[in-house]
């Protein structure tokens, strides 16, 4: 059963803006950790972002801090990843990640224990 639901990769160029969706009817019920990961051609997953759903606070990694924001609406049970400035070193697919949590411990992607299958960011120069 898929948990999570990426949407809303694509190909902008270079200072554009995206907007990623992650559905999760099961995580934004209750107080859990989800986050961002991204994974480049030929390099690990990294953490681009987390929310701690119970109170809204977020974290997110230093190369995207300023022009990413991570948001939760409860009410539409989803999880957003707000891009903007987009770099071509951005270029990579975009995977939602959830955990049943007290709290976020970081940008681990071991921390993790659901995935969605990702979604597809492109940016041109």
């Amino acid at each position: 059963e898929d948990w999570l639901q990426e949407s809303g990769g694509d190909s902008v160029p270079a200072g554009g803006s995206l907007t990623l969706t992650c559905g999760s009817s099961v995580y934004t019920h209750s107080s859990n950790c989800m986050g961002w990961f991204r994974q480049r051609p030929g390099k690990e997953r990294e953490g681009v972002a987390t929310i701690y759903t119970g109170d809204g606070s977020s974290h997110y990694a230093s190369s995207v801090e300023g022009r990413f924001t991570i948001s939760q609406d409860k009410a539409e049970k989803m999880v957003y990843l707000e891009m903007n400035s987009l770099k071509p070193d951005d270029t990579a697919m975009y995977y939602c990640a959830a955990r049943f949590s007290a709290f976020c411990a970081g940008l681990v992607p071991n921390y993790f224990t659901d995935w969605g299958r990702g979604t597809q960011v492109t940016v041109s120069s």
